[in-house]
Order: structure tokens, then C-alpha cells, then sequence
């Protein structure tokens, strides 16, 4: 194919991630894109909570929340402990806390 600039696609395509990497970050802004998913990682950037705080604290149904955080966890976005009968839920890590915070900022501007 015939560019009408080479070089800067050249350079574009040297900086362009695996087609692997494009699907694992689109499964990451899939995430992003319910409210209740995004209501629950805001919950947990506080810290851990379990299935029953979580419910009670954003007023829906055990059920509910614990099928979006295996959602989220299959993302590989939250972990879970076992603490005796209690699983508590908590953030992978602060990058999706800062992805989350730049769009936050983002709608405020």
C-alpha cells in the first residue's frame, strides 16, 4: 500500500502494541463502561469490602454485585481474600484508580 507519509506511519507503527495487548486493554475500558462496575471499583479504592458492604452500600442485591465483580475479576481488576467465611474484595492495583481518576477529571473540566 502507498502512504501519503511514510515515515510518520512508519513511526506510528513501531510505537502500536500486539493485537493480544488492543484485545486485553479493550476487555479493561469494557469495565469501564457500566456504572455499576464503576461504582463498585470507586467503593473498593477506599479499600477492601465484602459482597454483603458492597450490596448495602450501593443498594442492590447481593446477587447483583457479586455477578459484577466476577466480572471485574475476571478482568483482572479485583482480588479477593478469604478471611473464615468472608470473602473480601479489593483493587488489583493503582493504575485502573488512576485511569478512573483521569476520567473523572476529565468530565469536570
Amino acid at each position: 500500500m502507498k502512504f501519503v507519509n511514510e515515515k510518520q506511519v512508519e513511526k506510528a507503527r513501531r510505537h502500536m502494541a500486539t493485537e493480544e495487548d488492543y484485545d486485553d486493554m479493550s476487555e479493561i475500558f469494557t469495565m469501564f463502561g457500566d456504572s455499576t462496575r464503576l461504582k463498585i471499583m470507586s467503593a473498593l479504592f477506599s479499600g477492601e469490602l465484602c459482597v454483603s458492604d458492597l450490596s448495602g452500600l450501593l443498594e442492590m442485591s447481593q446477587s447483583a454485585v457479586s455477578h459484577q465483580l466476577s466480572s471485574l475479576k475476571k478482568a483482572k481488576l479485583v482480588r479477593s481474600r478469604r478471611e473464615g467465611k468472608m470473602i473480601y474484595y479489593y483493587m488489583a492495583d493503582n493504575h485502573i484508580k488512576n485511569i478512573y481518576k483521569m476520567a473523572y477529571e476529565h468530565i469536570h473540566e
